[in-house]
């Protein structure tokens, strides 16, 4: 079904969302704070770059020995994961900052990942944050059949094997990045006219993304393998356990918060409607998990706050976590839930069941 076609049902809890805007602009008025990133946010953007390209720097300039040129990729591998999900994710989200040059700038920093900002906002924003979880819109649980991440997906026998094999594919998530899926996604997204909303045409698109795929190429593997002090085998090694690191961090966040034993998946009837209001929704198929590990959660981009980030995708994170009591409390007055894992491991741990849950048992009644 196109998602141009799915509506979420008006139901008595669309009061649930009303009530929390209300009292989430409320505690940002009595705070007298901006939404947007502060002086946090200057520090963390510094940082997550500096631990992607000081590293790289110096395997160009100073690194000599094998070991430490992997060392330096790896450090690169989490610099990128975290410019992904500390900065970038934000920018794009126009979450950044109020000023929208500075949004647009800091969001094309995918550039130097590999990825292209357009596509990334039409995926993330408008189809993921929209129709969360829902089978054959959502393309954040939409594996190519290699993986099942909905009991609606058809199961076939390798699935149940795919709690263990899962971990591997994650690992190669932003080799598709810099290779394939950009250019599938235009196909997509041209198709069924998501391009024009984004005031950009086919071929546009098409030229952004070559320009940008030579660049990064350039860039990131040519250089290194003309001036870095070691073997060309060692820089195709480390530049593939950067991608490895970084591809494996990003799933590791965002799976766990969707495909777990709580997720309904809603599918839409036949006229396109699904029955829940769009903030119920996301309760239902969204979770958080470390709520209290302030380090990881400064890495992560907040993003452990996942419930808080699709109801509020606008806010930057560096305030999730002083308002996921309201959100909560909000959640349990409306008799709605809120999903969360004490630590970032019992989050993986469900994720991990759920997969070997999808890979075993075919109907959805045996799911939940």
């Amino acid at each position: 079904m196109d998602a141009n076609q799915i509506k979420f049902t008006k139901t008595n809890s669309d009061e649930f969302y009303k009530t929390l805007r209300k009292r989430v602009n409320q505690y940002f008025k009595d705070k007298e704070i901006s939404r947007y990133g502060n002086a946090n946010m200057v520090v963390k953007t510094i940082f997550m770059l500096s631990l992607y390209l000081v590293p790289f720097v110096l395997i160009l300039t100073f690194v000599e020995a094998s070991w430490l040129s992997f060392v330096m990729w790896a450090l690169m591998g989490f610099g990128m994961a975290g410019i992904g999900l500390s900065v970038m994710h934000d920018a794009n989200h126009s979450a950044y900052s109020k000023n929208k040059f500075v949004n647009v700038a800091l969001g094309k920093v995918l550039y130097i990942l590999g990825g292209v900002d357009m596509n990334w906002r039409i995926q993330h924003n408008v189809i993921h944050h929209t129709y969360t979880n829902v089978p054959g819109v959502d393309e954040d649980i939409d594996a190519g059949g290699m993986l099942r991440f909905s009991p609606i997906q058809k199961m076939k026998s390798f699935h149940k094997y795919q709690h263990i094999y899962a971990w591997f594919l994650y690992g190669l998530m932003t080799f598709l990045w810099i290779t394939t899926k950009d250019y599938h996604q235009l196909k997509r997204y041209s198709k069924s006219g998501l391009l024009e909303t984004q005031g950009i045409t086919k071929s546009q698109m098409l030229a952004t993304i070559i320009i940008s795929k030579v660049f990064y190429y350039g860039v990131f593997m040519v250089l290194p393998l003309i001036f870095a002090d070691v073997a060309w085998y060692i820089t195709v090694l480390g530049f593939c356990t950067m991608h490895v690191i970084a591809g494996l961090t990003l799933a590791s966040i965002f799976q766990p918060a969707h495909v777990v034993p709580s997720s309904t998946f809603p599918v839409p009837d036949p006229s396109g409607n699904i029955d829940a209001d769009w903030a119920v929704s996301q309760l239902m198929n969204t979770a958080n998990f470390a709520g209290k590990a302030r380090m990881f959660s400064w890495y992560v981009g907040g993003l452990n706050y996942q419930i808080e980030h699709h109801l509020f995708p606008n806010i930057c994170h560096v305030h999730y976590r002083k308002i996921s009591k309201i959100v909560r409390d909000t959640a349990f007055e409306y008799n709605l839930p809120y999903y969360s894992y004490k630590t970032f491991f019992q989050a993986v741990r469900a994720h991990g069941q759920m997969l070997h849950k999808l890979g075993t048992v075919e109907d959805a009644p045996g799911l939940h």
